[in-house]
């Protein structure tokens, strides 16, 4: 959630900073709200002053007074209780509103409205030559009988796959060398819950914008329970509602997981394939900090990926997202993408952002500055790596003549020294 009093303070700013990213609708009455509770607050104050008031004085009144004194303290409870109500109403009109706006972008954060205006950072190893026609991954797995698209479908309909033999132990191993990755370099690993409560959702930005795109689990008797979108819910949700000390910063946390996405806007885009499935896994970053180390945090877990990505081999590119393309949490974000030879460019499969205080004040995840005072922790979160396309990019790019597929040097340890997929 954006700083309500900074907000307040300088709204004619943060308009500006949010048409950087498109149309924000409602800034005008989010104000309005913000100083007709202002108002609400003071006048209710005023009146529990006036009751308390008269509520002294009625010990003190003569018999004569006494009932004139009653009923007009009687008057007062009600009004209180009328302006409280109203409060109540205005708070929940305010939070609802709030909670639709968008992070504010980092002032270094190119201009632009889609992602055709992204910025092209640098480039990681060269796309291979190929002297025969490359497959795409799909073809490459059936061929291989590693890959099984229709009984997945038989099952559970589209955008789902079952993974067989030898992908099966690659993803596998992808799985243990990224988590080793991570916690080698301190990272403390977690495993979190899959299910979490509306509260934590709202807590990371997935809701109220992105509900459409999260699976519901309705539980009888007890509210609903939805399937994580990305680790980044329940990691980032991990210190809701604790106050850290300064000297715990910044705090580093990964976890393996599966994600779970309906895909909602995405109908009839990537229906081939691993590339963009219902139910996708993923080794998420995660970042706990003050507003100064932010910076250094997001190179850090950018550099992070990029490296996993060149141990793998694969060829990729890094590009600062415009305004127009960041997330809904995030003040800046570097999307890695990897170099696809069946699609001919490179498609994403990372993203590291920095997202402020937005997500803390939702989750009122805080800390004590060496002052004492108590003020919202900056959050940060980063795929480090998404398995799904990390196995499309090594089954495409290290495709041989033969039609086998060449495991990547730094997993052969895990694979128990294979060297190719046949």
């Amino acid at each position: 959630m954006i700083d309500l009093k900074a907000f307040e303070r300088e709204p004619e700013n943060f308009k500006k900073a949010l048409e950087k990213r498109g149309s924000v609708e409602n800034l005008d009455k989010l104000l309005e709200l913000i100083q007709e509770r202002k108002a609400l607050i003071a006048s209710s104050q005023k009146l529990q002053s006036e009751r308390n008031e008269a509520s002294k004085s009625l010990g003190k009144a003569s018999k004569e007074e006494i009932d004139q004194k009653r009923q007009a303290l009687k008057e007062l409870g009600q009004r209180v209780k009328e302006r409280e109500a109203n409060l109540r109403m205005v708070e929940e009109r305010l939070e609802s509103i709030a909670l639709s706006v968008p992070n504010l972008p980092q002032d270094d954060v190119p201009l632009g409205t889609s992602e055709e205006d992204n910025v092209e950072v640098r480039r990681v190893g060269e796309p291979k030559s190929f002297d025969f026609k490359p497959l795409d991954h799909v073809e490459l797995g059936e061929r291989l009988g590693i890959i099984d698209i229709g009984r997945a479908a038989k099952i559970s309909g589209s955008r789902f796959a079952f993974l067989k033999g030898s992908l099966s132990r690659l993803n596998r191993a992808l799985i243990q060398y990224f988590c080793e990755y991570h916690t080698n370099l301190g990272d403390t690993e977690l495993t979190p819950p899959y299910l979490v409560r509306a509260q934590a959702m709202q807590g990371t930005g997935q809701f109220p914008n992105l509900e459409e795109d999260v699976f519901e689990v309705p539980l009888q008797g007890a509210e609903s329970l939805y399937l994580i979108p990305t680790a980044e819910v329940p990691l980032t949700n991990y210190h809701a509602d604790e106050i850290l000390d300064k000297s715990q910063l910044p705090l580093r946390y990964c976890a393996y997981t599966p994600c779970f996405r309906s895909e909602a806007g995405a109908a009839g885009k990537d229906t081939r394939g691993l590339i963009r499935l219902h139910q996708f896994e993923k080794v998420e970053m995660v970042r706990f900090c003050t507003a100064e180390q932010a910076e250094q945090e997001l190179n850090s877990m950018l550099e992070r990926a990029s490296y996993l990505l060149e141990s793998l081999e694969l060829p990729h590119r890094v590009v600062n997202l415009c305004t127009g393309d960041l997330g809904f949490s995030a003040q800046k974000t570097y999307d890695l993408e990897v170099w696809l030879p069946s699609q001919n460019t490179y498609r994403e499969i990372s993203s590291c952002s920095v997202c402020g205080t937005f997500q803390a004040r939702r989750a009122k995840t805080r800390y004590r500055n060496s002052e004492g005072r108590v003020q919202p922790v900056c959050t940060l979160n980063g795929s480090g790596l998404a398995l799904g396309r990390t196995l499309v990019a090594i089954l495409e790019n290290h495709q041989q003549a033969d039609g086998t597929v060449k495991v990547p040097e730094i997993l052969r340890p895990y694979m128990g020294g294979l060297e190719c997929l046949t």
